[in-house]
């Protein structure tokens, strides 16, 4: 082992003796650009969202953007994605960073690390995980010293796995990006980004390019940029490239010019229209930005999907659909679309193209309708839903409080008067976060809705259970209300008089569909009440078989609801999404090929919350071949505007 050992360390001594550089990656304050193993280098990137691909997917999406002319990708780390629970890591099958790592790797891309500890990414509460909030009064992305202690923890599990596959250690990753657009954020903490840069340096060494992005102006940038860490910008296409890139030289008036986010389309809220973005803006756009020299990463290149409870939400509320679509280059499903090849033509004005074939967009597969079968309600299955039973409480608790993060909670208190006549149940405080399915022993009596429904009328008998499921819709992930508590955080009223002695259920849907996916759920049960427009929240189940005789099937396919208003699905167990064919623009969800087996029926559970079409017409779901996320349905009266994200500021 020694023999071998010495000559290497020679072969490093004599190439160091001969100038000829190791891999290193770095920036030239004299040349305004990155320096890659001792010569000038412009990086073209494009992002991707491993926790949003699925990993069968990774080779197949990574290779599309290399031969797209990409240099490298952009993924963000969601901090919550990986640490679920206080102290429990989970970093294995499609969370497994250092494989997606090793492909992007293999595949000839470098990495751009967005390392949090926020990241925004219309992704829940910004990736920053649930549990900071038992600490009621926590300043989140602060040098609050809980916030702190928590970070500090989580980067001494992240970074050390990190730091093997920085570029100068042999691995893809060139520069490590350190929170994210803190300059739109209203704490202005620059001890907290301090603490950062000093937790990143320790971890990671100080040969490694550490960085920040911000919206290109001064007024982001004064609190976003910190001496240490070099201020990248972002900005939309159409707008004014030159102007952008002079808010970023206010920050660093020598280096490389860099777009962090070059936005490729935009995010969409359920009950808006579906963001569209033409290729022709882009590729304008992108051009002036390249003819400048300056780096860019387009964001996305691939959205992706916002798999089981992921999807975050804006201010006022306004939660994010399933899809993250996001009006890419390579579509939800990682389809090729004309966007692609209009900005791989722009790219290629500037660079070599790699040879060789893009792998096509993959096959789809309508396998048609599904019968579905009434199991029963939750509060029929609350046993198999809850095996702990209650948590008994004068005044409800919120999902933090019971240590539950994701899904449902049930609330469940007795009327305290005769409800004879229509009686107002009300959440005077905007305290149901964030829709909550109410039932009076088992006959369904509306909806309450945060910023939206904070009344309805109930009837019913004193001593009767007044059932309250609620749903956390997910989590506000940009702007000062990320600390977004869920269930009913303040008091519901009846008429005048506050509700008391709650019995409150955690509900584990995913374990119990995990679990009971041929047991108990299967089997039928009769349901009480005779509901008109709302029925009490349901589970369904049903099989999809795929065919025979098909050559390589099963395919990719999607999923729609005709009939059904708004709920959750897993196939398999796979918690697939939520679906609102009710509200839209999204009316069908993607099924990654993946997830579905051929030798025995799929399985498959729904959760229909409002509305089934079970007592009027089929009780089914159809699997189809093309998406449509982009319905027509009754939308709010304005369009929000596109590449705004602070609709908050708005708000206040």
């Amino acid at each position: 082992m020694l023999r071998l050992l010495l000559p290497l360390a020679g072969l490093a001594a004599l190439l160091r003796a001969a100038n000829i550089p190791q891999r290193s990656f770095g920036i030239d304050y004299d040349c305004n650009c990155f320096v890659k193993d001792g010569r000038p280098f412009r990086y073209i990137s494009g992002s991707i969202h491993y926790s949003r691909v699925p990993r069968y997917y990774w080779e197949d999406r990574l290779l599309k953007m290399k031969m797209a002319g990409l240099d490298a990708i952009q993924t963000y780390v969601p901090w919550n994605y990986h640490e679920p629970q206080l102290g429990v890591y989970d970093f294995s099958g499609d969370k497994d960073l250092e494989y997606f790592l090793q492909l992007a790797n293999d595949t000839g891309l470098l990495v751009i690390l967005r390392a949090g500890p926020y990241i925004c990414a219309e992704w829940d509460m910004g990736g920053l995980p649930a549990w900071l909030l038992e600490k009621k009064s926590i300043v989140l992305r602060s040098s609050d010293s809980d916030y702190l202690a928590a970070v500090e923890k989580w980067m001494g599990v992240l970074l050390p796995k990190m730091r093997p596959h920085l570029y100068q250690n042999g691995g893809p990753v060139i520069m490590v990006q350190v929170e994210n657009e803190y300059g739109s954020y209203f704490a202005c903490d620059y001890d907290y980004l301090r603490s950062l840069l000093k937790l990143f340096r320790q971890h990671l060494g100080d040969d490694v390019v550490l960085f920040t992005t911000d919206g290109a102006s001064q007024f982001y940038l004064r609190c976003g940029a910190l001496q240490g860490l070099y201020a990248t910008v972002d900005f939309a296409p159409g707008g004014n490239v030159t102007a952008a890139f002079l808010a970023q030289r206010g920050s660093e008036p020598t280096g490389p010019l860099v777009n962090s986010e070059f936005y490729t389309g935009w995010l969409d809220h359920w009950g808006h229209r579906h963001s569209v973005v033409p290729a022709q803006t882009i590729a304008k756009t992108l051009n002036e930005i390249l003819a400048r020299g300056a780096n860019v990463n387009l964001y996305m290149f691939i959205g992706g999907t916002n798999f089981a409870y992921w999807n975050g939400a804006n201010m006022p509320y306004l939660p994010q659909p399933t899809s993250y679509d996001y009006d890419a280059p390579l579509s939800e499903a990682g389809d090729l679309t004309e966007k692609y090849f209009a900005l791989r033509e722009v790219i290629g004005m500037y660079k070599q193209l790699p040879e060789g074939l893009i792998p096509p967009t993959t096959p789809k597969f309508a396998y048609g309708k599904v019968r579905l079968q009434k199991v029963g309600t939750v509060v029929e299955v609350l046993d198999r839903l809850s095996p702990a039973g209650p948590v008994k409480s004068t005044y409800p608790l919120t999902f933090v409080q019971l240590k539950q993060y994701f899904g449902f909670v049930l609330y469940r208190t007795t009327l305290p008067k005769n409800c004879t006549e229509p009686t107002q149940l009300s959440s005077p405080l905007n305290g149901v976060h964030d829709r909550a399915y109410v039932s009076v022993d088992g006959v369904p009596q509306g909806v309450l809705e945060r910023d939206k429904s904070l009344m309805i009328n109930i009837t019913g008998k004193a001593g009767a259970n007044l059932d309250i499921l609620v749903e956390n819709m997910g989590r506000v992930n940009f702007g000062r209300y990320n600390n977004d508590f869920k269930g009913l955080v303040s008091n519901l009223t009846l008429d005048q008089d506050t509700l008391v002695e709650w019995e409150v259920y955690p509900l584990d849907i995913d374990g119990a569909v995990n679990h009971d996916i041929n047991g108990y759920l299967d089997r039928p049960k009769r349901s009480v009440g005779n509901p008109q427009s709302y029925e009490a929240p349901t589970f369904y189940t049903g099989r999809l078989s795929i065919p025979g005789g098909i050559p390589d099937l099963p395919q990719d396919t999607y999923v729609k609801f005709p009939g059904w208003t708004k709920g959750q699905i897993w196939i398999n167990g796979f918690n697939l999404g939520r679906y609102w064919p009710a509200r839209g623009p999204q009316l069908t969800l993607f099924v990654p090929r993946n997830i579905l087996v051929s030798l025995v029926p799929n399985n498959i559970t729904v959760l229909e919350l409002e509305h089934s079409p079970c007592s009027t017409q089929a009780c089914e779901i159809e699997f189809v071949d093309k998406p449509n996320i982009n319905a027509t349905t009754q939308y709010e009266n304005y369009a929000p505007q596109l590449f705004v994200r602070d609709i908050w500021l708005n708000h206040l």
